[in-house]
């Protein structure tokens, strides 16, 4: 197989399990997310709350000790080197992992993220619902974190729709994100950089920790009430 500039094209391991399984269970939680909210299932949404704030506690563990293309050090790049990248965006380009300008969403996502989780933890529906370190603040704190819960999610709401417009626009110049993202290969000239990937019991271990730790003290508390 041959690219448009003739290089030699074979099928490369780009992406690990952990990250694939991260991806699209992120994906799974945050339409749970907006579902649970919208329907008024507060302690569900909760739930899925903390799921999700397992996988990017892991997210980030996982960028500085994972596999080479999960690592931040791997694609998050200058900002020179992201801003001649968007001059060249038309040429065909084979990036390893996420490009410049991607490299820095992901940093994005994650950071908003972390701000729409972290202020849940205070945040109140004034009904029934507070979150679990909602009587730590004062009242007026509470209601500030509230308010950044749903504004950030609107911010969180463009920033999805950003990159579904962008992995469109890859999907349609060849460049098989999804793909990719499900099987772990995409299509790389033959000299491309060569990659290590760490180990999925690694991965797990980390997770495991996480997951008890989050669903000791926060997850089973809620469920409980169910």
């Amino acid at each position: 197989m041959q690219d448009s500039n003739n290089n030699k094209m074979v099928r490369t391991k780009v992406w690990d399990l952990p990250i694939r399984l991260f991806h699209w269970s992120m994906l799974g939680l945050l339409v749970a997310l907006w579902w649970t909210a919208d329907a008024g299932e507060m302690d569900w949404h909760q739930v899925a709350a903390y799921s999700l704030m397992v996988l990017i506690l892991f997210r980030v563990v996982w960028g500085f000790i994972g596999s080479d293309t999960a690592r931040f050090s791997h694609f998050i790049k200058s900002p020179k080197v992201a801003i001649n990248y968007v001059k060249t965006i038309k040429k065909q380009r084979h990036d390893v992992g996420h490009n410049p300008l991607g490299g820095y969403m992901v940093l994005a996502m994650i950071l908003v993220l972390l701000v729409q989780l972290i202020s849940g933890l205070f945040a109140t529906d004034e009904v029934f619902t507070e979150g679990p370190l909602f009587s730590t603040v004062s009242e007026a704190s509470a209601q500030l974190l509230t308010w950044l819960h749903k504004v950030n999610f609107n911010l969180l709401l463009v920033m999805i729709g950003m990159h579904v417009l962008a992995v469109i626009v890859h999907q349609l110049r060849g460049d098989k994100l999804v793909g990719a993202m499900v099987t772990g290969y995409k299509f790389l000239p033959q000299e491309a950089e060569s990659l290590t990937f760490s180990s999925s019991i690694k991965a797990l271990t980390i997770l495991s920790v996480f997951a008890c730790t989050i669903g000791y003290w926060l997850i089973y508390p809620v469920i409980q009430m169910l």
